[in-house]
């Protein structure tokens, strides 16, 4: 079985890294998942919820470029890129609450967004910060 193992990227790798690659990662770096467990790992300290959110607004010249868009059809890369960013802060603020409680993972990571007022959206990143160390082979 592979675990859905994912870096601050949220690129997937295959397996879980072993105990030298979690132990020699750079200061700031977090194993982020969306499964409540990391094969190969175990969890010693369950540090508790941590989250990171944005708010964000329509742009009106992206709104003007979507308006042209949606007549001839086709992606609103200027909206898609917005999104991306948006989550991407996110999940940075979470990561970084994460690290000041001491984790070194965040197990159960979820994205959700909700409409605050007309144009703008709230993108929420929560998850459990927790302290993981490698099972012996």
């Amino acid at each position: 079985m592979t675990t859905d193992l994912q870096k601050t990227d949220l690129k997937t790798t295959a397996a879980a890294p072993s105990i030298r690659a979690l132990s020699t990662r750079e200061p700031d770096a977090m194993l982020m998942t969306t499964v409540d467990e990391l094969q190969g790992y175990r969890v010693v300290v369950v540090l508790g919820l941590v989250r990171g959110n944005t708010i964000r607004a329509r742009h009106l010249g992206h709104d003007i470029v979507a308006v042209f868009k949606m007549m001839v059809g086709g992606e609103i890369s200027e909206y898609t890129k917005m999104l991306g960013e948006s989550r991407e802060q996110a999940l940075d603020r979470m990561r970084a609450e994460a690290i000041e409680l001491g984790a070194n993972a965040i197990v159960g990571v979820r994205l959700t967004t909700s409409m605050v007022m007309q144009g703008s959206a709230e993108i929420l990143a929560y998850g459990t910060a927790v302290v993981v160390e490698a099972l012996a082979d």
